[in-house]
């Protein structure tokens, strides 16, 4: 693992990092933030996963997320969203919702994509390995968040892995794949024309076929122009409601899709997860 660089921040260490992965078979990259902690001790981890077009970047640096973190005392971790590199095939139109930056933290079936496109495998397996290798984290202490397609990414994780993972939230996540474009088109192009498959990857389709979480914690914006044809909170809400999952489902008056939004709300976040991290 190379370190790319190290900042203090908050008291604590903020580093981006670089490593070859076995998974994507790529270099990746990935940022963590070490608050301040006393020598030996072992730290709750919350992993964040971005969204359409980011790299591990955006919420490293319009997250606002360390002040919460130190003060939490939490390790957060942010990996990229998808391979890069030479070879690595993208979207054949140059589309920003499939291919580079577009993972969809599911592993592809599909060629080209088979090959390096394995970002469930890389975020549910692989990195929290090697973050437990080199970071002061107490493995049965995690968590999990993100936005819009990392949205979708943690909810379907959480619900996978529930015994795992003691928190979830997610800011505008995509909660029905199946249901919209931006799903239909990168499922269809990772996993092919087989719908059944898409089903474990479809927060909603997971809870209707028997998948359960302890609570989750969601947050849109009612000025996001992604809402009503992308996000559909509604359907989440329906299928949770059946479900008899708590989720605290938040309406936000006149916030959009962006890091304004995120932002605003992260501190919110982290609290709740670190309830249920320390509980």
């Amino acid at each position: 693992m190379q370190t790319v660089s190290q900042n203090k921040s908050h008291g604590g260490t903020q580093g981006v990092y670089r490593h070859p992965s076995r998974e994507t078979r790529t270099d990746m990259t990935f940022s963590v933030f070490v608050p301040a902690h006393t020598a030996g001790a072992k730290l709750p981890v919350v992993t964040y996963l971005s969204g359409l077009t980011c790299t591990h970047a955006n919420v490293t640096e319009k997250g606002e997320f360390r002040q919460a973190c130190a003060e939490l005392g939490l390790i957060f971790v942010a990996p990229d969203t998808s391979p890069r590199g030479e070879g690595v095939p993208g979207d054949p139109a140059n589309a920003y919702d499939f291919g580079l930056g577009a993972g969809f933290y599911v592993d592809a079936t599909e060629q080209p994509f088979a090959t390096n496109y394995r970002m469930w495998s890389y975020v549910t397996e692989e990195l929290p390995k090697l973050i437990a290798e080199h970071f002061p984290v107490d493995t049965t202490r995690q968590s999990i968040l993100g936005h819009s397609m990392g949205g979708h990414g943690a909810l379907t994780v959480a619900l996978h892995h529930p015994d795992r993972y003691r928190a979830a939230s997610a800011f505008a996540p995509i909660v029905a794949p199946s249901q919209v474009s931006w799903g239909n088109k990168a499922l269809g192009g990772y996993l092919g024309n087989n719908k059944q498959a898409w089903r474990k990857h479809d927060a909603v389709a997971l809870i209707e076929d028997g998948a359960r979480f302890s609570d989750l914690l969601v947050d849109y914006g009612d000025a996001d122009g992604f809402l009503t044809e992308q996000l559909r909170p509604e359907l989440l809400k329906a299928a949770c409601e059946k479900a008899n999952i708590p989720l605290t489902l938040r309406r936000q008056p006149g916030y959009d899709h962006s890091y304004y939004f995120i932002s605003t709300f992260m501190a919110d976040h982290l609290r709740w997860h670190a309830a249920r991290l320390k509980a």
